[in-house]
């Protein structure tokens, strides 16, 4: 067969393939170019679902009575002129397609009025090639584009237009991901000539709240950690929710690069992988994030519909991504008072002060060299687990559910008012685990990082041989418990430690397993630090830490164990070796020790789910070695004062 050139009116209609693909996709393009023209005020008015009418004004600068005819011509944009412009484009359209392409398919008006016009003018065309008419109109200072019939001319595109409703609610949605990206632009969305939404421009940090509010719902922000951070070029910054605010579909995901809605795959991977330990398999992470880059370090003409991007330097963005969300959830374990009133976005008051909210707060800066601060790191011989800034985000870290706030309170108070005569023994909540520094091996099935919890050294008098049943947690930190022996308090901050430290025990002589990390870390490191890895490479792989050197400057992290998975591997890495070149020799149980107080932090306040979830663990990890009678973590509690009191 011959080669011939298409008729414009079939390339329209073909590239219209690519970018129609349902209303939606026509109020997309045409609400971007308004925001391009500096608008600050867009209305969209929307007529059986967008199949009848799609009608976007704005207040933006407008388009030249000369450039009308232009605009609607395939691969005609004001947004690009050279190669360069191409390579860093910061507008939202570029491409010069989406007027031709939506004329080929509709019949649409094109009315704008520039600030110099006397008089605004109005450019029609109707599913034909270049033909465009030019009539003088009435129409402020700004742009409106009409669009009618979609589809008219491609039966069988039309046909497969869902109903009315669907095709509402996809640009119902659109517009909720354009609200969020554009602050600064008042936006108002009608259908069949009813007010739906209406955005208003939002300024200060409240406003903007409210607005994310707004399209995200109060329980978003209820739940909402705030993220801003920069590392040279790369800025971070938006909201992520604790695991608090997981949802069952993943309908609360919003992503922008450089201003631009994005389902990008590297960038939904490293998010996945930042919650991976913090979600059940049936839930979804929430969060609004925007992601700015140099414009010469990302590639946005991948897509014909720009859904998809390319970063130059893919590897640096997923860990960036990464490392920010994981420190966030790992700061975010704090329950404290938010910094915004609730009343500002809810519409029904909270139920108890058992129902607390956490705090949106900024995450500092991840480093990618280590500090020179010995502050920052602790001595091998030290007997306590220090209060680190990190946490581990198990499931345990974040429950999913809240107890009954009412019968919590009631039992708290009674408990609290019974248990009054023990409060020199139970005030101690910021009291950290004293862990025995020991290098003993030991002589179970329970390999030398055990050695920390031989049976021999007892600590305390009681004859506790299981935990029983979880009753209330008294003064927020003490779990109050009974077995067929009695009753006995257990301090939960203490049992969080040995959680975690249990997590480092080696089973039966076997190695902890490695998860890898899809990307490697790479890690700048000095000489000596090189040196160091050399000398407790095997040791390190035990515990699952399996790092590779790479030449005489640097250390890739290939994977590390699960209790690390959510650490600021960045920071961790380079203080493990500097304390390994204290000391020589250090054996694995001292090695556990150290990584057990940079991830555990003294927290607060328990719900009575919480300690219960961590108890349960707790013997799930330990199994028959759980330690009762060591470190004065559990005490016996004697009611028998009380009762007699009672009977007297």
């Amino acid at each position: 067969m011959a080669i011939k050139i298409l008729p414009a009116r079939l390339a329209n209609q073909i590239a219209a393939g690519e970018v129609v693909e349902r209303p939606a996709s026509v109020v997309k393009e045409l609400v971007e170019n308004s925001i391009d023209s500096g608008a600050t005020r867009i209305d969209v008015d929307i007529e059986k679902g967008g199949s009848k009418l799609i009608r976007v004004r704005d207040n933006g600068s407008g388009i030249e009575k000369d450039e009308l005819g232009l605009a609607l011509s395939r691969h005609a944009t004001s947004k690009i002129h050279s190669l360069d412009d191409l390579e860093a484009i910061l507008s939202l359209g570029f491409r010069g397609e989406a007027l031709a392409s939506i004329s080929s398919v509709s019949r649409l008006t094109l009315t704008s009025r520039t600030a110099t016009q006397a008089e605004a003018w109005a450019a029609y065309a109707e599913g034909r090639d270049m033909a465009v008419q030019l009539t003088p109109a009435a129409h402020p200072i700004g742009t409106t584009v009409e669009v009618v019939d979609l589809f008219f001319n491609t039966p069988a595109r039309r046909k497969f237009l869902r109903t009315e409703k669907t095709e509402f609610s996809h640009i119902d949605e659109l517009l909720k991901r354009i609200a969020l990206s554009c602050f600064s632009v008042s936006i108002t969305l009608r259908h069949n000539g009813k007010v739906i939404r209406q955005y208003r421009s939002a300024k200060t940090e409240l406003q903007i709240e409210k607005r994310v509010a707004a399209v995200c719902g109060n329980n978003f922000m209820e739940h909402a950690v705030s993220i801003e951070l920069k590392h040279d070029d790369l800025k971070l910054k938006g909201w992520i929710t604790t695991p608090d605010g997981a949802r069952s579909q993943s309908d609360l995901q919003y992503c922008y690069v450089n201003g631009r809605m994005m389902r990008d795959k590297l960038i939904n991977h490293a998010i996945r992988q930042s919650y991976e330990n913090a979600l059940r398999p049936e839930q979804f992470a929430t969060y609004v994030l925007f992601i700015e880059v140099d414009p010469h370090q990302v590639d946005v003409n991948v897509h014909p519909a720009k859904h998809e991007v390319r970063f130059h330097h893919a590897r640096l963005v997923h860990d960036f991504i990464y490392q920010a969300l994981s420190d966030a959830l790992a700061q975010s374990i704090e329950i404290v008072k938010p910094s915004i009133s609730k009343s500002a976005y809810a519409t029904e008051p909270v139920g108890s002060d058992d129902y607390s909210i956490r705090e949106s707060a900024p995450v500092h800066q991840p480093q990618h060299t280590r500090s020179n601060s010995s502050a920052s790191t602790q001595a091998w011989d030290s007997s306590r687990v220090s209060s680190g800034h990190s946490r581990s985000s198990s499931p345990t870290s974040y429950p999913s559910s809240r107890p009954s706030s009412v019968v919590q309170k009631k039992q708290t108070d009674a408990y609290r008012a019974l248990f009054e005569p023990l409060a020199s023994v139970v005030d101690k909540s910021n009291e950290e685990l004293e862990l025995d520094a020991s290098h003993q091996e030991a002589d179970t099935a329970i390999a030398p990082a055990s050695g920390l919890y031989d049976s021999t050294h007892e600590s305390s008098e009681t004859s506790i041989t299981n935990l029983g049943k979880a009753l209330t947690v008294i003064q927020d930190v003490y779990l109050l418990m009974q077995n067929e022996q009695g009753c006995h308090l257990v301090d939960l901050n203490k049992a969080e430690a040995l959680r975690v430290q249990g997590q480092f025990n080696l089973i039966n002589g076997d190695m902890l397993k490695a998860q890898p990390l899809l990307i490697p870390l790479n890690i700048p490191m000095s000489a000596g630090d090189i040196e160091t890895l050399t000398t407790y490479q095997k040791r390190l792989l035990t515990l699952g830490i399996e790092l590779k050197a790479k030449g005489k400057s640097s250390v890739m992290v290939m994977g590390v164990p699960q209790p690390l998975r959510q650490q600021n591997l960045q920071q961790l890495i380079p203080d493990l070796l500097a304390e390994l070149q204290k000391e020589q020799n250090i054996e694995l149980p001292l090695i556990t020790q150290w990584l057990t107080s940079k991830i555990v932090v003294a927290k607060p306040k328990y719900s009575l789910s919480e300690a219960i979830q961590l108890v349960a663990e707790l013997e799930q990890i330990w199994g028959a070695y759980l330690p009762y009678h060591q470190y004065n973590w559990i005490q016996p509690v004697n009611f028998s004062e009380s009762i007699a009191a009672l009977q007297s």
